[in-house]
């Protein structure tokens, strides 16, 4: 659990569980934002178009009913807020063709893929708070290596595309320079 508490308002982050599970769909929405339910990156285009709603919410449950534990949720003055994807970079088949990816490594890699804040709370810096929730997480399973496939994004401009992060506020919470894919920075962060 991450907390930030501040004048003006406490945050809380905490993992996806069973008992919260319910919120997921407040922080998303009715229908998991278009029905993904942060599906994307497990399935192909196929299967995730097959289960787009229903059937990729209960896959979604089905990993939080597993003790997968496959992020964290921000909770902003109580509310549900916001959700950050991580887990193991096998999760993620998607990554794979991807081109983001270097190489084989000796260490399983976590990777950080899926930020969403409910737009009622956006603006507020829960993008920070969600990834060093994630990174909490990530350590408690055992990850050593994080990687994350932000964009570049000026300060100051609107993101409507950052659902992988904005470089910089990474950057921020600890993550590194790793390599760029095209204009993708790969950052990395390594856990102690």
């Amino acid at each position: 659990m991450y907390l930030l508490d501040s004048v003006d308002h406490v945050c809380v982050v905490r993992p996806l569980t069973p008992q919260n599970w319910p919120d997921m769909g407040k922080v998303l929405g009715g229908n998991g934002d278009g029905g993904c339910w942060c599906m994307w990156w497990r399935l192909d285009d196929a299967a995730f178009e097959e289960g787009r709603g229903a059937v990729n919410k209960q896959a979604m449950k089905a990993l939080v009913d597993a003790d997968r534990t496959p992020g964290v949720i921000a909770y902003l003055d109580g509310q549900p807020a916001g959700w950050c994807a991580i887990g193991p970079r096998s999760e993620y088949p998607r990554l794979t063709d991807s081109g983001l990816l270097v190489g084989g490594e000796d260490e399983p890699i976590w990777s950080l893929v899926c930020y969403y804040v409910n737009p009622r709370f956006r603006g507020r810096g829960l993008m920070a708070q969600l990834t060093r929730g994630a990174v909490g997480l990530a350590r408690t399973k055992g990850a050593r290596i994080i990687e994350a496939y932000p964009v570049e994004i000026p300060a100051g401009v609107a993101a409507p595309g950052a659902y992988t992060g904005i470089a910089s506020v990474l950057r921020n919470a600890g993550f590194t320079d790793f390599v760029k894919r095209g204009s993708r920075p790969v950052l990395r962060c390594f856990v102690q």
